[in-house]
């Protein structure tokens, strides 16, 4: 079985780094924990109490995930990151001291579940910036904010936006003004001091330590920086974050000198990857190893290979590499059944495999 390597004091440690670069710069974050999915073996290794006393919050798309944190860490304060579907706003409720919202059906909804349950819900407006995500338009903010303010067990705690996630869209300090420009109208409308604007994620720390966030910005959400140690939009390591905090390790499970190409006729339930088209100069065999995972547990394409091969092809629980000769420089074997094959990883892999059932994780 392929191994995901954890290395939680490094994780650890990037957190307690970000919590002391927060404080210097008078801004709440939130450890967005989507990545890990729940998993009480993550939690008890990463998020220990000296990690989750160092963060103000955590946020996460799952409730289950939430369900979790809550019951292991009753104080800590939880944000749930998704607008709620109608049919969870019961759940909401008792999993998540603040929500995302963007409908004012569910936010009533909400109201009457924190009736029921004697309690008062905190919500943060999400507003659309140009991701095409969650957001109300700007220009609908004073009627949005204006029909569900005086709610009897809704608290509007703050506004917030999501940028650089689903098409990229570089945050700047135009579009974050824009953002806190909308707490100063809600103010001078409706004389109303939002506590949160949740503006900030792990692809806006650039703009951090360049001084380009507005001041009013006052609430990061980080997962990728926080698990990776890098900022997504260039990809590069953030101050003195871990990079090295996964890998992947695989198992050769068959090493075999094989045809270049496929033969027979070829159907399209496989994802294969041509290896060229046939010549006389080019060898007509070459040595095909099989490593032990798949499709079902993370893409190749998220995947950085220590070496230089080419992925030939996967299925639900093999991937296929070519090898070449398999030869050293010097001539010697390169590869044998049994060896490992190291990937480093990005966050989407990260989430996948940490999620697959089929990986082993070992923690160190």
């Amino acid at each position: 079985m392929a191994e995901l390597i954890i290395h939680s004091e490094k994780i650890k440690e990037n957190i307690q780094y970000l919590s002391r670069y927060f404080k210097t710069q008078n801004i709440e974050w939130s450890l967005v924990t989507k990545i890990f999915s729940g998993d009480k073996m993550f939690i008890a290794n990463v998020l220990t109490k000296d990690v989750v006393g160092c963060v103000t919050s955590v946020g996460d798309s799952k409730l289950s995930s939430l369900r979790y944190l809550k019951k292991a860490f009753p104080k800590l304060k939880t944000i749930y990151i998704n607008p709620p579907a109608l049919v969870r706003v019961d759940e909401v409720i008792d999993c998540a001291d603040i929500s995302f919202n963007t409908s004012i059906t569910t936010i009533k909804a909400l109201n009457a579940a924190a009736k029921r349950k004697e309690v008062v819900h905190k919500i943060i407006i999400m507003i659309e910036l140009g991701e095409l995500r969650e957001g109300i338009h700007l220009e609908d903010i004073a009627a949005f904010y204006e029909a569900v303010c005086d709610l009897s067990h809704i608290e509007v705690v703050g506004i917030g936006s999501n940028l650089g996630c689903m098409f990229g869209v570089e945050p700047t300090e135009e579009i974050l003004v824009q953002l806190a420009l909308s707490k100063t109208f809600i103010f001078e409308t409706f004389h109303k001091e939002l506590k949160f604007i949740s503006g900030g994620t792990s692809i806006t720390l650039p703009l951090l330590e360049n001084g380009l966030v507005p001041k009013d910005i006052n609430h990061f959400r980080v997962g990728e920086a926080a698990f990776l140690g890098i900022c997504p939009l260039e990809g590069e390591q953030f101050k003195g974050l871990h990079k090295d905090t996964f890998e992947l390790h695989a198992n050769i499970i068959e090493l075999i000198e094989k045809n270049i190409t496929a033969g027979g006729d070829l159907t399209t339930t496989t994802k294969a990857i041509s290896s060229g088209s046939k010549n006389k100069e080019r060898p007509q065999k070459s040595y095909k190893a099989i490593l032990d995972f798949g499709l079902l547990d993370v893409d190749k394409d998220d995947l950085e290979a220590e070496d230089d091969f080419l992925f030939v092809g996967a299925t639900s629980d093999m991937v296929v590499i070519d090898v070449g000769n398999n030869q050293t420089a010097s001539g010697g074997v390169k590869y044998c059944v049994g060896d490992k094959i190291k990937f480093s990883l990005n966050y989407i892999a990260v989430a996948r495999l940490l999620s697959s059932k089929f990986i082993h994780k070992v923690y160190l």
